[in-house]
């Protein structure tokens, strides 16, 4: 499964170690960075899909590094999270009105910075989402909020429809149950992970012929993708 790929520039080694383990752990690729020489090295090689900076930082700090990355056109829309001292409010607005996406306050608890690395991304995509997708026989219009699937409208509740459009924005990658109850449903969610599978049930009903391009990886979700032979239906 493709992971989303997250850059952190922090000097305190402790700080920065601990949260590449949490990103880790929540199935992120967390990537550390003690100034912006290494940090800026690496997005030119290859870019993060979100970055955590702290403000203060040895020679070029955070807002400096912000400015940089927004008033570049490679790197003008990356979602950026501050790190920002306690009582630093100051810093806090100067960063949002620069671009960033967010700012969480030092010491901080790991889940809630995982949670508000999260709510970025999902801020993120949905905004630079395509206005349909389609695979096989299935297209979504998603401004609309319509499906069509093969030359027939299918009506969809408002879950089915989301989760029809998290299978096909990720065509080809195989979703656990866990990740999709967690994207559907939220991380609070305290549903069984059949609930999955009776989503699945009524949308494939639903989708009629399309149906097939969502596939069943046994004893571990679902992915869409076409004429996949490995995969088996249930």
């Amino acid at each position: 499964m493709v992971l989303h790929r997250i850059y952190i520039v922090e000097d305190d080694d402790n700080i920065r170690d601990l949260v590449v383990y949490a990103l880790k752990s929540a199935s992120f690729e967390g990537v550390g960075f003690e100034n912006a020489k290494t940090f800026f090295d690496a997005v030119r090689s290859k870019q993060p899909d979100l970055v955590l900076l702290d403000i203060m930082l040895p020679e070029v700090d955070g807002i400096a590094i912000l400015k940089s990355l927004k008033g570049d056109s490679e790197t003008c829309e990356l979602p950026v999270i501050m790190l920002t001292a306690k009582g630093s409010e100051y810093d806090r607005v100067k960063g949002l009105d620069l671009g960033a996406d967010d700012y969480i306050t030092k010491p901080f608890s790991v889940l809630e910075l995982v949670s508000r690395i999260k709510a970025v991304l999902r801020r993120s995509e949905t905004q630079h989402k395509p206005d349909e997708l389609t695979v096989g026989d299935v297209t979504i219009y998603i401004d609309k909020r319509e499906v069509v699937s093969g030359g027939e409208n299918a009506v969809l509740t408002f879950k089915e429809f989301e989760l029809l459009c998290y299978l096909m924005q990720n065509k080809g990658i195989v979703l656990s149950r866990d990740k999709i109850m967690e994207h559907i449903w939220g991380f609070d969610f305290e549903g069984e992970s059949r609930t999955v599978d009776m989503h699945i049930k009524t949308l494939r009903q639903k989708l009629g012929s399309g149906s097939e391009i969502i596939k069943t990886i046994r004893n571990v979700g679902y992915k869409v993708d076409v004429n996949h032979p490995f995969s088996v239906r249930s």
